[in-house]
């Protein structure tokens, strides 16, 4: 089942509205700045095991505990950081999550310095299947599994499948040009 199928078969409304929004407004369309970018990896990262929504229902919390996802902070915690968000409770509190999300901050602020940009490094690997992208970002950051690697790039407009033909916002995304359609 798609995830615009999921979200009309939802019986509570509260939740309807949670995935709703993130579906009509995000989900799929491209992001061209680095640090939203690395956000959604890391929100991404921290669903692993988890349901979408209790991402979706802790994002704004996220956000205030990394720092609003600013890449250059991220990558200079210390461990007094690591250490306050594993204890904060309004985020995932899962120790190789929390190490991935300051290791891979690390990373791209390298490939930042090489390509320009963490977007102008996503080009740079552009087209690719998902198979080979989960290779590259296997090889690159950490806690970065098949799942991960293909819901993040889903969800930037890397790889098609984050809505259907029929959906109405599928045309939508194709006027925003997804790297998907310039294959």
């Amino acid at each position: 089942m798609s995830y615009c199928t999921a979200i009309i078969n939802m019986q509570s409304e509260e939740k309807k509205a949670l995935h709703k929004n993130y579906h009509d407004n995000r989900y799929g369309f491209p992001i061209h700045d680095d640090n939203e970018l690395f956000g959604r990896l890391i929100l991404e990262i921290n669903q692993a095991g988890l349901s979408w929504e209790t991402i979706l229902k802790k994002e704004q919390s996220f956000r205030n505990a990394y720092s609003n996802f600013i890449i250059k902070k991220i990558a200079a915690y210390t461990d007094a950081d690591r250490e306050r968000l594993l204890a904060d409770a309004g985020i995932i509190r899962n120790k190789l999550k929390v190490n991935a999300a300051i290791e891979n901050a690390k990373t791209i602020l390298i490939l930042q310095k090489e390509f320009g940009s963490f977007g102008k490094w996503l080009e740079h690997h552009h087209p690719k299947t998902k198979e080979e992208w989960v290779k590259l970002f296997k090889k690159t950051f950490r806690f970065t599994g098949g799942e991960i690697v293909n819901e993040f790039l889903m969800s930037i407009g890397y790889l098609r499948g984050s809505h259907d033909d029929n959906c109405p916002i599928y045309e939508q995304i194709l006027k925003q040009k997804p790297m998907w359609t310039k294959q």
